[in-house]
C-alpha cells in the first residue's frame, strides 16, 4: 500500500470504515442471536464515529486520541481459516469474519501512525487501533464463550 499524501491516507481509512459499518449492519441481519444483533448494530454505530473522527481530522481538527491501555489478543482468529459473508452464514462464521475484520482495521491504524511524521496524526491512528483491538477481543470473548465452549 503506496500513499502519496494524509489525505489519501485519510481517504483510504475513512473508505475501510464504512465498509466495517456495512458489514456489522450485514451481519446484524444474519445472526440470530439477540444479544449478538444488537452488538453488531452497536459495532457499525462505532465504525460510523471513527468515520466522523478521521473526517475531522481531514477538515484539520485533530481530535485529541485520550488514553492508551494493553488490550489482551486472545489470537483465536489467528488459528482460524478464513470466513466470506454469506446469507446462510452460521453464527460462528459470523463472529470469525468479524475477529478478523478488526484485526486488519488494527493492522492497518498499526501501519498508518508508523508511516505519519505527524505526532498529533500518529496518536490518532494509535487510538483507533485500540479501539478495534478492543473490538476484536469482544468478538474473541464470544466465540470462546459460545462457539468453543461445545468443543
Amino acid at each position: 500500500m503506496q500513499f502519496n499524501s494524509v489525505e489519501e491516507i485519510l481517504d483510504y481509512a475513512i473508505e475501510r470504515e464504512e465498509q466495517a459499518a456495512k458489514l456489522y449492519s450485514n451481519l446484524a441481519k444474519t445472526v440470530e442471536r439477540p444479544g449478538m444483533r444488537e452488538a453488531f448494530l452497536e459495532f457499525a454505530a462505532e465504525e460510523g464515529r471513527h468515520k466522523a473522527r478521521l473526517m475531522k481530522i481531514k477538515a484539520g481538527e485533530i481530535p485529541a486520541a485520550g488514553q492508551f491501555e494493553d488490550v489482551p489478543d486472545l489470537k483465536i482468529s489467528d488459528e482460524l481459516v478464513e470466513a466470506k459473508p454469506t446469507p446462510g452464514m452460521t453464527y460462528a462464521e459470523a463472529l470469525l469474519l468479524a475477529m478478523k475484520a478488526e484485526k486488519a482495521a488494527f493492522l492497518l491504524y498499526e501501519q498508518l501512525a508508523q508511516a505519519t511524521t505527524d505526532p498529533g496524526l500518529a496518536e490518532v491512528f494509535r487510538s483507533l487501533a485500540q479501539e478495534e483491538a478492543k473490538h476484536k477481543l469482544r468478538f474473541e470473548i464470544e466465540y470462546d464463550d459460545h462457539v468453543l465452549e461445545g468443543v
